[in-house]
């Protein structure tokens, strides 16, 4: 009996693409409001200048914080920081969030596919 077989491979891989492109924006997401709130300097502009964006094409994603003593703060352990903020405030959340952002990426390819 003849059978007929449509292929939506580069469908399916478009779909994929997109689905792993808004997991890890969500990711970045959570990095960057976990990162606000850990912020050395609670109010002002260093924790508004965050920003997550993610590369679709390269499916990368990125977090930052864009004032010009950002890094300083980042990276100024010996710097004393009250009520629970901290140096190295995008560095900490990022790790500590691996599991996280792996389900949310699988979660979003998932749905992009239909599954």
């Amino acid at each position: 009996m003849p059978m007929t077989v449509k292929w939506y491979g580069e469908k399916a891989k478009a779909a994929e693409r997109a689905g792993a492109a808004r997991g890890l924006y969500l990711w970045a997401e959570h990095v960057l409001e976990e990162a606000v709130r850990i912020v050395p300097l609670q109010e002002g502009t260093l924790m508004r200048s965050g920003v997550a964006s993610v590369d679709a094409g390269q499916l990368s994603a990125a977090v930052s914080f864009s004032t010009p003593y950002a890094i300083v703060q980042h990276e100024g352990l010996d710097f004393q920081h009250p009520r629970g903020r901290q140096s190295k405030y995008l560095e900490s959340p990022a790790l500590a969030s691996k599991a996280k952002g792996t389900a949310l990426v699988a979660r979003e390819i998932k749905r992009a596919l239909g599954a």
